[in-house]
């Protein structure tokens, strides 16, 4: 091939890595696997999650009682929480699926306001609620309050 204006390309075989050059790669590695796995969600998902729907579920509560025209209660416990309607003299579960029995996310422990562990408010047919109530929900050195307003009114704060 050299009559022809062509080289070999052939280099002589190479030895490897360096040592130095293999710590380097695996310092590079170890680097980002610390920086993937703390910026990973909690798989539990936040605390200020478990508010926020909440949050939506009372609101949307609310909503029910004013375009229903009849009275709807939103009940907490330290387990999960739920939504009523009256019906004749008496309260009956809403089986409607944003308004269903829900239990708190893995790990949350919620305080309701009241007393017994089991609290409840009830927005009337023009949207007011017939007390405040405030529930408080942590885990793990998380916590996020949801309060509801004599008016109606849902805040998350805290």
């Amino acid at each position: 091939m050299r009559d022809r204006g062509f080289e070999s390309c052939r280099r002589p075989a190479q030895q490897g890595f360096t040592l130095i050059e293999l710590m380097i790669v695996i310092t590079i590695v170890a680097l980002a696997a610390a920086a993937v796995v703390l910026v990973m969600p909690d798989p539990r998902g936040r605390v200020r999650d478990d508010a926020e729907r909440f949050a939506a579920r009372a609101r949307a509560a609310h909503d029910a009682a004013i375009v229903g025209a009849r009275p709807v209660s939103v009940w907490v416990t330290p387990g999960g929480y739920g939504f009523d309607e009256r019906a004749g003299s008496g309260w009956q579960a809403i089986s409607d699926k944003p308004l269903r029995v829900t239990q708190w996310g893995k790990g949350i422990e919620a305080a309701p306001s009241g007393a017994g562990g089991r609290d409840r408010v009830v927005f009337d047919p023009t949207g007011m609620a017939d007390r405040p109530l405030t529930v408080d929900l942590r885990r793990e050195g998380q916590a996020v309050r949801v309060s509801i307003g004599t008016n109606g009114a849902v805040h998350i704060g805290g």
